[in-house]
């Protein structure tokens, strides 16, 4: 049992390390940039996802509202998946795939960034709303596994866990959430040095 306990976090380990490239480096702080600059000009982070994506999604969410590691000001983020009775009133008066798309026909505008994460890459409700804010000229991001490069083209910008575990992709996903987050805390409010 202890074996397995190792094994699971050295998996953890392993594949974060794999993950973490120069290639994925540079996206990330790209992204970072993207985000702080979609604040900066008043625009807003629309973050979502099913399952444990939809509570890392809220959870990314709730670290730009609040606070990260920093005191300062909320930034504007929303997760799509927090709602209840949006989301079950658009499954039941339509379909479970229009649940995303319709909250971002309704709620986004062009120059809002879109955080989309499925493990799989492969949800209906995932990829019809990539579609949407395409439509709506959004700045597009996908958190993904490696099953995920047809999710991953619908993204101007994808982060593909090397992964085809659900667990290690999702553990990839929130670190990194919580990377992109401390990023763009540092551009927006990083207190410049006294000389």
């Amino acid at each position: 049992m202890k074996d397995k306990i190792r094994r699971a976090f050295e998996e953890s380990i392993q594949v974060k390390e794999k993950f973490l490239d120069e290639k994925n480096i540079d996206r990330i702080y790209e992204v970072s940039k993207v985000i702080a600059g979609a604040f900066t000009d008043g625009k807003k982070l629309i973050l979502f996802g099913n399952g444990g994506s939809s509570a890392d999604a809220s959870h990314i969410a709730a670290e730009f509202i609040n606070r990260f590691k920093r005191e300062r000001p909320g930034l504007p983020a929303i997760a799509l998946n927090t709602d209840m009775a949006v989301i079950t009133s658009i499954a039941n008066d339509y379909d479970f795939s229009e649940v995303f798309a319709k909250q971002l026909k309704a709620i986004s505008e062009e120059g809002d960034v879109v955080i989309a994460m499925s493990t799989s890459g492969s949800s209906p409700n995932i990829l019809k709303a990539m579609d949407v804010a395409k439509k709506k000229r959004l700045v597009t991001v996908a958190f993904t596994g490696l099953k995920g490069e047809k999710f991953a083209s619908k993204a101007q910008y994808a982060f593909i866990v090397p992964s085809d575990s659900t667990p290690r992709i999702q553990e990839t996903h929130i670190t990194l959430g919580h990377v992109v987050c401390q990023m763009v805390e540092e551009i927006l409010f990083e207190v410049p040095r006294k000389k």
